[in-house]
């Protein structure tokens, strides 16, 4: 059914209607949202990548690094020990409330509560490799 409307809704937009072309135009519409959600609620603290200094660590290749793991930056003993890895449901649980989800952090943010931004800073979030 997914696929179906997605089809359609892309179909009318003058994209192919096959499955498979319209879930890979679909990611990169999401990758492409991401990145400009992640400009607007990430970038005044987090570059994608080191090629772009900021207050936080980098975010290249987070999806699946251990955290506290980003050389030069120095993380909370909370962070830094806590043995996690980010998963996307583990990304999503530190956008929407960090401080609930790793108390003692050092970092500072209103959360992300909206599902549907979650979900393409994440895709977005998911693009990025070390390799950037």
């Amino acid at each position: 059914m997914k696929h179906a409307i997605l089809s359609l809704g892309l179909a009318a937009c003058g994209v192919s209607s096959s499955p498979a072309i319209a879930q890979s135009t679909f990611d990169r519409v999401k990758v492409k949202a991401g990145k400009t959600l992640f400009f607007s609620e990430c970038r005044r603290c987090h570059a994608p990548d080191a090629t772009d200094p900021s207050y936080g660590p980098q975010l290249d290749g987070i999806v699946g690094r251990r955290a506290g793991t980003v050389d030069g930056y120095e993380y909370s003993e909370a962070l830094a020990g806590s043995g996690i890895v980010w998963t996307p449901p583990a990304l999503r649980a530190w956008m929407e409330d960090n401080d609930g989800f790793m108390p003692g952090t050092k970092m500072r943010h209103i959360g992300i509560e909206d599902r549907t931004v979650q979900d393409f800073i994440l895709a977005y979030l998911g693009s990025l490799s070390d390799d950037n």
